[in-house]
Order: structure tokens, then C-alpha cells, then sequence
């Protein structure tokens, strides 16, 4: 039986956001709470910053407490729920249960074994059988996607566009392996495809390729960032920020790029102030290959 009732349709009651780190779940906050929507965080003991949660109605929660979110979430009047922000899927012995969860458990050891989308998917549709209502983030707060267009005064080459698109075609390859949504090309040779290790961590390797000699030193190659193809676009779109233009600047590259319309851009007026300190470009590209 459901805990929160029936779920239809985006409402205008109070939205849940399920916090994990950095700047996008304030973002979005922000965005809906302009539009006259109260906004309650649950904060993702561990991941999202405490200073930043304490200015909004918020609750503190941790990984298994599906039961205690359910009582809470109905306590408070949510029905719309998105989930944002960065987290690492936890080791199954690191759960603590509650009841609810430990009920499900089974279940969530199942879809733990298996890429992000898939356990992304199957969390969504845990949710809606409990009566609420998985959203988008950008669904309420459309301006966070990324337009198309450069953001900043850099612009790609000739030779970049090439290896966007090299980028762009290896992504859609790749999707049907629930992998990544992140590639690095250089003159059309891919340097690396984000796995678990997230984008962060990909540029640093890179960054460490080039200090080892790997890769030439003259700044060239293009951070590209797609969503998979068929991927449930309520959860884990790709996303970008001022330290991902940081980290592509210590990898050594000449910019980023990324789709249009379907790419989540945190703090879009310090992702462009950095791009313009780094020298790097970043834009947002059409996908021509495929309706993702």
C-alpha cells in the first residue's frame, strides 16, 4: 500500500530534493523557490555541504532510511521528489536499514549490479510504487540546462569540432553499455570514457598522463558529455560546473563541450568567468546522431 498516495502530475505542493554534493541541488532550490515553490532538502549525510543546507527547510538523511523519508516526506506534504546532486553508490554492508529498506533489500542488491542508469531506473519506480512522484530537475527549473551556443569568449576549432564529434559518436556506441556519459578525444584519438570513477577523477588521470609523458603537453583535446540513449532523463543528467572547467584546465585541454537542452550547468556565471581565466571553450553542441 502507498505511503504518500496517489502521485499525478507535477504538483505545486512543497518539492522534495534528495541532496547528494555539490552545487546543483542549491541550484535547483533556488530556481523553484523563486517560482514561489517551497523546497525541502534532504541532505545526504556525508555527501552535501551542512553550511549550504542550513539555509533551507531541510532534514538530514542517510543511505536505507527509505522508511523514515517515506513518513517524512508525507509529514511535510511532498509529492514531487528529484534527486540531484553527487554521490557514490554505497558498498551494500555500508546500508543501515530501516524497516521499509530492509523489505526492498533484495531488490536494491539486484540493481546494484548493474551501470547507473539501470540502478538510477530502478530507484525511480521504487518511488513512484510508494505514491510519489519522481521529476526531473530540469523539468521544474529549465533554466539550469545548458543552451546551445558558447559560454565565454572561447570558441572550439576546426579541429575540436572534429573531435566532438568523434566524442559525440563514441557516447552513442557506448550506450547500450550503461558505462558513462564522458569522453575525452585529442586529434580524434580517445584519451579516456568515464566509468566509475566519475569526471572529477577521469581528468585528473588525464592530468596524469600528461605529467607522465602520455599525452602531449600542447594544450589540445575536448571534454565531451552526452546523456546515454534511452536513459531515464528524470535522473543523473550530465552535468557541469566551475570545477569541471578546473579540472579539464589541469588535464590540459583546449575546452568542453556538451549537448544542448539535456546537460545540467551549475553556477553557469562562474563556469563561464573560469573558462574565460582558463582559456578554454565551452559550448553547447546539438546531438545529430541520435534522440538520446
Amino acid at each position: 500500500m502507498s505511503d504518500a498516495g496517489p502521485a499525478h502530475g507535477t504538483d505545486n505542493g512543497p518539492l522534495a530534493v534528495i541532496c547528494g554534493g555539490g552545487a546543483l541541488p542549491f541550484a535547483v532550490a533556488d530556481a523553484v523557490g523563486k517560482r514561489g515553490r517551497r523546497v525541502v532538502l534532504f541532505a545526504i549525510r556525508g555527501w552535501a555541504d551542512p553550511q549550504r543546507v542550513a539555509a533551507y527547510p531541510h532534514h538530514w538523511a542517510s543511505f536505507g532510511q527509505f522508511g523514515w523519508f517515506c513518513r517524512v516526506a508525507q509529514r511535510e506534504g511532498c509529492r514531487d521528489v528529484v534527486l540531484i546532486g553527487s554521490v557514490v553508490r554505497p558498498a551494500i554492508w555500508k546500508i543501515r536499514p530501516d524497516f521499509k529498506t530492509l523489505r526492498l533489500l533484495p531488490r536494491i542488491v539486484g540493481l546494484l549490479r548493474g551501470g547507473d542508469n539501470r540502478l538510477l531506473k530502478g530507484v525511480a519506480a521504487i518511488f513512484e510504487e510508494h505514491g510519489f512522484r519522481l521529476v526531473g530537475a530540469h523539468e521544474i527549473a529549465p533554466d539550469i540546462l545548458m543552451p546551445e551556443g558558447p559560454l565565454g569568449r572561447e570558441r572550439p576549432t576546426a579541429g575540436d569540432q572534429a573531435d566532438i564529434a568523434t566524442a559525440l559518436a563514441l557516447l552513442d556506441a557506448t550506450s547500450p553499455f550503461d558505462v558513462g556519459q564522458a569522453v575525452v578525444v585529442a586529434d580524434t584519438r580517445v584519451l579516456a570514457i568515464e566509468a566509475a570513477e566519475g569526471t572529477d577523477r577521469m581528468l585528473a588521470r588525464i592530468a596524469e598522463l600528461r605529467r607522465g609523458g602520455r599525452i602531449a603537453d600542447a594544450r589540445r583535446g575536448v571534454l565531451v558529455k552526452a546523456a546515454k540513449r534511452g536513459q531515464d532523463r528524470r535522473v543523473d543528467l550530465p552535468s557541469i560546473g566551475p570545477r569541471t572547467v578546473e579540472g579539464a584546465a589541469r588535464a590540459g585541454l583546449a575546452g568542453i563541450a556538451v549537448v544542448s537542452g539535456s546537460t545540467i550547468i551549475a553556477e553557469a556565471g562562474l563556469t563561464g568567468a573560469a573558462a574565460d581565466r582558463e582559456r578554454l571553450f565551452v559550448i553547447g553542441v546539438r546531438d545529430e546522431l541520435a534522440t538520446r
